[in-house]
């Protein structure tokens, strides 16, 4: 990724909405991850016609989620490469339907794992707890190293949300 990569998109606003909304976009952003590429290699690993690699590329680009990156001259002509233009999302604050986009992304990923971690807890915590936890969460991932490119990429989702109708009764 450039210079220019954001370090995190919010999931805001109609056109985000329908890059999400369809999950070979997903799995476009998440080929991306691993650096730039070419609609020919995005079509053969993900195993689509070049045709449709494209369209939905076109979706992503319009939509300020993935943008190019470099050309490179090859035989027949120039092969443009693609990359995202951010390093993670983030759902937008508030917002059910970023966060419903987001969690179908990560249904996608985590199907092809055969030993995912997903673990969900539910804790009583006072307002300055659980401001906190978010904070800490937050830094973590932000902070986290990454290690060089030869080695295996893993997703990594993280949620704090207070649940609907988690009221303290006055008892």
């Amino acid at each position: 990724m450039t210079d220019e990569t954001i370090e995190a998109l919010e999931v805001r606003g109609a056109a985000h909405f329908k890059a999400l909304a369809h999950p070979l976009r997903h799995r476009l952003l998440f080929a991306l991850g691993a650096g730039p590429a070419t609609v020919s290699r995005l079509a053969a690993e993900l195993g689509v016609a070049k045709g449709t690699v494209a369209h939905h590329l076109k979706v992503l680009t319009e939509a300020g989620m993935v943008r190019p990156a470099h050309t490179r001259q090859v035989r027949g002509g120039t092969e443009q490469y693609h990359e995202r233009a951010f390093r993670r999302l983030v759902g937008g604050e508030g917002d059910a339907d970023a966060t419903a986009a987001l969690l179908g992304a990560v249904a996608e990923e985590l199907t092809a794992d055969p030993d995912p971690l997903l673990h969900l807890r539910h804790l009583r915590l006072t307002p300055d707890q659980a401001a906190r936890l978010r904070s800490t969460l937050d830094a973590l991932l932000s902070t986290a190293e990454e290690a060089g490119p030869d080695q295996p990429r893993h997703g990594v989702l993280v949620a704090l949300y207070r649940r609907s109708g988690s009221t303290v009764s006055a008892e």
